[in-house]
């Protein structure tokens, strides 16, 4: 379980992104995260693996509190915790089969990490990683040689090689058009459902929040506003998410 309390985050130039955010997350949920840009979406997601560290509050996964784990510790609650990103952070000069085994680098031995060393478990881990979503054949090709679709497919690779029990996913489908956005959140839903992996996303599009999501968080200017399932984010509730944009997104069906 995922537990999210009082969470606050304040940046240095005195922007409030977070405000005593506090929600719990079972075991095998998706849960989407809506809300327009700047209403603390993004920090939430990335505080919860201390991309950014909390001003205050707590995080804690599997009853360990990642806000106050260091180093070692640290490190080993990060490889349980998969991270894609909306512009893949692929490097885009290596091969598809470098950007995946970059995900084993948890499990790795410092002298291994540093010398790009894989084992060959580890390279067909990673084979059947790609192939498990569809691009095994590309494992030769520099990253920059695919599609904005086929690099997040890498990038979902890559998480794969963590086997990570909690998938944060900051606006995975925000660059891509629509079917490729299915596609993707396709195989997110594989995962949450095959190998139970608790899904975090951060979504743009109204369709996709009904059609992947069991529950949905609503920010608003860095406060949880509202908490339920799909079905009850009847037009009142997305107003309130929305405030005077919400019109101009429902007839849109963009959450952007």
């Amino acid at each position: 379980m995922l537990k999210v309390e009082n969470l606050t985050k304040v940046f240095p130039d005195g922007t409030v992104a977070l405000k005593d955010v506090s929600f719990e997350v079972e075991d095998g949920e998706f849960l989407a995260v809506i809300g327009l840009s700047g209403s603390g979406k993004s920090t939430l997601l990335r505080c919860i693996n201390r991309l950014h560290d909390p001003t205050s509050g707590r995080v804690v996964w599997n009853d360990k509190d990642v806000t106050a784990a260091k180093g070692r510790d640290l490190r080993r609650i990060r490889r349980q915790i998969g991270m894609i990103f909306q512009q893949f952070n692929l490097v885009n000069r290596s091969s598809v089969m470098t950007n995946v085994l970059a995900g084993r680098l948890g499990y790795a031995s410092p002298m291994a990490s540093l010398f790009g060393q894989f084992s060959a478990d580890d390279r067909n881990r990673a084979l059947a990683a790609l192939d498990r979503v569809g691009i095994a054949d590309k494992a030769d090709n520099r990253a920059d040689q695919l599609s904005g679709g086929q690099q997040q497919r890498v990038a979902i690779a890559r998480t794969l090689m963590q086997e990570p029990q909690l998938l944060l996913a900051d606006e995975p489908v925000a660059s891509l058009d629509p079917v490729l956005a299915h596609s993707i959140l396709r195989y997110l839903e594989l995962l949450n459902r095959q190998d139970e992996i608790t899904v975090l996303c951060s979504l743009h599009f109204l369709d996709l929040v009904h059609r992947y999501a069991t529950r949905v968080i609503g920010m608003k200017d860095g406060e949880v506003v509202f908490d339920g399932k799909p079905e009850e984010l009847t037009a009142q509730r997305f107003e309130e998410v929305y405030g005077e944009e919400a019109e101009m997104v429902s007839v849109g069906g963009n959450f952007s």
